[in-house]
């Protein structure tokens, strides 16, 4: 896959660990649902703090990737869903760590509340 990070002075520099676009050569798109927090052997949210809530998504994000044949470097966008936009620089450090190379094109938003109580929802779309 052709994927090519854009960039453009005269926009605002990512604040986070994310690109302000990247483009792609048409392939095959993936589609990943939002995960939560959730542990997938015991289906109930992990404890502790937003850290520990993040930590999980990103797992639970990187097991579809890998069901998909895919990992973490074909991510071209994804979205931060928080009930606390405080969350965000605890947030971006534990996303950051699975983008070893330039990561993707991003959204953060804070909402009222996600399923089951949790604090962090993540989605994505990666491409092949």
């Amino acid at each position: 896959m052709a994927r090519k990070v854009v960039h453009s002075d005269d926009a605002p520099k990512a604040i986070g660990p994310y690109s302000q676009a990247v483009q792609v050569d048409a392939g095959k798109m993936t589609f990943l649902s939002g995960q939560i927090p959730l542990d997938p052997k015991t289906m109930t949210i992990v404890q502790g703090d937003v850290i520990d809530q993040a930590e999980q998504v990103m797992k639970n994000l990187s097991a579809v990737l890998k069901a998909s044949g895919l990992d973490f470097s074909h991510v071209v966008r994804s979205t931060i869903f928080l009930t606390d936009l405080n969350d965000f620089t605890k947030v971006n450090e534990v996303y950051g760590r699975y983008f070893t190379g330039a990561p993707p094109a991003r959204v953060t938003v804070q909402v009222a509340a996600l399923p089951r109580g949790s604090k962090v929802e993540i989605d994505a779309i990666a491409v092949s």
